[in-house]
């Protein structure tokens, strides 16, 4: 896990949530509608990931087992545990990432009021195609979304990237991404609890001096 995976887990949890849909897309219309409804139950959340990564450099898969918590837009914590210990925190406008001891500080803040600012616009969803090709799937269980980069600067690091929620909660179960270094992660996301006060120091970050 680096940096970068470090920002698609915000991604995920920080942008997708405010894109919103065409009037004339009726199925990203109600996969709208229900993120819409599940932001307005669910305030907190904390659960387990279990991330599977393979390449064709890798002789057989890395599993890397963790878990996460996420309070609002403003706060998520990401830890894997030994052997490939990890930890990522996002409060306000700060990224910590640690790992071997040592901790790399980022001050993401603005980057992610951008982004959110501009995926919730009327017109996110125009936006949001001007720079992937958005295909939608129904499935039994969970809708799933894939989005498949258009523009350099994001085809020049990422081949596709998909997202599943739960069909009946709209929580995410699994975020796929396919990247140009020829890594492909997949992250199994199981929400085990919402709504539950989480404790202040779970998103404590260290700031710049």
């Amino acid at each position: 896990m680096t940096t970068r995976f470090g920002l698609i887990w915000l991604a995920l949890f920080l942008i997708f949530p405010g894109v919103t849909a065409a009037q004339g897309d009726d199925l990203l219309m109600r996969i709208w509608d229900g993120v819409q409804q599940a932001q307005k139950r669910f305030t907190t959340g904390c659960g387990t990931v279990t991330e599977t990564r393979t390449s064709q450099l890798m002789v057989k898969p890395m599993v890397l087992h963790g878990r996460f918590c996420a309070e609002g837009n403003a706060q998520f914590m990401l830890e894997y545990f030994a052997p490939n210990a990890l930890r990522i925190r996002f409060s306000g406008n700060y990224l910590n990432v640690t790992s071997g001891g040592n901790t790399d500080v980022l001050e993401v803040g603005s980057n992610v009021r951008h982004a959110q600012s501009f995926f919730s616009r009327e017109n996110s969803i125009e936006n949001l195609k001007k720079d992937f090709t958005i295909s939608v799937r129904e499935e039994s269980r969970d809708y799933e979304m894939r989005l498949v980069p258009r523009t350099d600067a994001f085809h020049r690091r990422l081949n596709y990237m998909v997202v599943k929620l739960s069909k009946w909660e709209f929580l995410p179960q699994s975020l796929e991404v396919d990247g140009k270094s020829g890594v492909n992660s997949v992250f199994a996301i199981d929400v085990t609890s919402v709504n539950l006060k989480i404790p202040a120091e779970t998103f404590e970050v260290i700031k710049p001096k």
